[in-house]
């Protein structure tokens, strides 16, 4: 078998096990008391983190994606998601903390990942918005944005 049947194969697999995930994560913030439009922007942000992200050159499991959030909210989002803005930043980042924070809960991931991811997004996020308003300035050179 080839690398790339390989790699399909696992996406594969990976996105059976995403999408019983995301339904687990459903009823999980189901049960804090979020409104349906509120849940379904969370979920949205996570079916597009696990399964176009995590899933983009190598076939990465939800639980591992937990130290790849520096890379999607302040590089790929921002160039491959049309509608990437400083509110859909803060909003995914938000998303991604209460998704970790499920996979926590399950045993899934250590707390010392969850306060990594968190360290991480409290600390780096003015840079993250700092590069896409760089990268929304036509009148700065692609090479000065990142």
């Amino acid at each position: 078998m080839d690398d790339y049947k390989k790699y399909e194969e696992a996406c594969k697999k990976i996105r059976k096990d995403n999408e019983r995930l995301l339904h687990e994560f459903e009823v999980w913030l189901q049960s804090s008391g979020l409104s349906k439009k509120t849940i379904h922007q969370h979920v949205s942000n996570i079916d597009f983190y696990i399964n176009e992200y995590l899933l983009y050159e190598d076939a990465t499991e939800a639980k591992d994606g937990v130290h790849a959030v520096g890379m999607f909210l302040g590089y790929w989002f921002i160039r491959k998601a049309m509608w990437a803005s400083k509110s859909s930043i803060k909003g995914n980042a938000t998303s991604l903390k209460k998704f970790y924070s499920f996979l926590q809960g399950k045993g899934v991931i250590d707390k010392e990942d969850l306060t990594d991811l968190t360290l991480t997004i409290k600390d780096d996020m003015p840079e993250w918005v700092a590069t896409l308003e760089r990268y929304e300035d036509s009148s700065i050179s692609m090479d000065d944005v990142w």
